[in-house]
């Protein structure tokens, strides 16, 4: 990753928003740490996009204090702030050539032709533009446009790239395209970026932290293998793919781990969290799981029997019920997928490490 010397800290304090009697935000702190890439993820009305909006000096906040770089900067207008902006729609100026939108940031900062020039150029060469520098918008794809609002918002080296669901327009292939080239604009510039997104697939590839929000409330902050394997709440567990809940008794602590009851069998786990005696649901991934005629040890298989399946290509989802009724799916060869069906019973079985508990009643 480059040096990133012009790179923002940025730091959110106690920040609520109100439209009216709606309250779009909800006390929320967050640091975001110099170049770090920080992806906002959340269903829509979350509230993710607002916080952005807070954090461009577009919105104001109705309480709380917003820090850039340890000075508060929360009444500073936004041409004040070091920020380049991607709108989910582009904005690019229709009337104006690739090279023209790309250089209109540095003309309103009265930056010398020269170095507009120079700075254009190699910007247009970093996206990959070369030979479309005198196009104007509507003679691009939606993919070239892309670049050119990604270049225009770069060009003036800002401390902090803000991007709201830049991609949400494009198909799946230009999609992953687009993405491939953020990731690597943001290991060349070091520039902290801070990205918006409902994807959660695409805030996982990308991050180096995920923050997610509900109901105008942040969840939790973590990196994504965290969020992802080590939810702090269901409603993370969830919206961050397909999870299977089981329901468990009998949560204690032993030398090793924590042990509990699931299906009527034991199950341990290397950390149980602040369940012990409580209602509890075992949470899995359904990658994490191994269908099998036979258990494979004496902790961590329970029988169920397969009540449908559907073909995916390369594999075959399995829909299962336990014994005690609890239902769960699970993607596993298509062999496997036959031996289940035709079976009265298989086993399933998960490491130790994979499985984690959360509250058994609501989220």
């Amino acid at each position: 990753m480059a040096e990133p010397s012009r790179a923002a800290e940025l730091k959110a304090e106690g920040v609520s928003k109100s439209f009216g009697s709606f309250r779009a935000l909800n006390d929320l702190s967050l640091d975001i740490g110099r170049g770090e890439f920080l992806t906002l993820l959340g269903p829509s009305g979350s509230g993710k996009t607002t916080f952005l909006m807070i954090l461009a000096g577009f919105e104001s906040p109705t309480s709380g204090r917003l820090y850039g770089d340890g000075v508060d900067i929360t009444a500073q207008p936004a041409e004040q702030r070091a920020a380049g902006m991607v709108f989910q729609g582009y904005a690019l100026f229709p009337h104006m050539s690739v090279e023209k939108n790309i250089a209109f940031p540095l003309r309103v900062r009265k930056k010398p032709e020269a170095e507009i020039r120079t700075r254009v150029g190699a910007m247009i060469e970093r996206v990959g533009l070369v030979g479309h520098e005198k196009k104007l918008p509507s003679q691009l794809s939606g993919g070239q446009q892309q670049r050119v609002a990604l270049a225009r918002a770069l060009v003036f080296e800002p401390g902090v790239l803000l991007l709201d669901e830049p991609f949400s327009a494009l198909d799946k292939s230009l999609r992953s395209a687009m993405q491939a080239e953020v990731k690597r604009l943001h290991e060349e510039t070091g520039t902290t970026f801070v990205f918006v997104t409902h994807d959660q697939s695409e805030a996982l590839a990308l991050s180096s932290r995920v923050a997610i929000f509900h109901h105008g409330k942040l969840l939790q902050v973590g990196d994504p293998r965290q969020v992802y394997e080590r939810p702090a709440s269901r409603f993370v567990a969830e919206f961050l793919g397909e999870i299977n809940m089981l329901p468990v008794t009998g949560v204690h602590r032993n030398g090793v781990g924590t042990v509990a009851i699931c299906d009527e069998r034991p199950i341990r786990l290397l950390n149980g969290g602040d369940h012990v005696g409580d209602a509890a649901v075992l949470a899995l991934r359904p990658e994490h799981i191994t269908v099998s005629p036979e258990p494979k040890s004496g902790f961590n298989s329970i029988t169920a029997r397969a009540s449908g399946a559907t073909y995916l290509g390369n594999t075959t989802k399995l829909e299962l019920r336990t014994r005690a009724g609890a239902k769960l799916s699970v993607a596993v060869p298509h062999e496997t997928a036959a031996l289940a069906l035709g079976s009265d019973a298989v086993w399933l079985n998960w490491p130790t490490e994979q499985g984690f508990l959360l509250p058994g009643g609501g989220h």
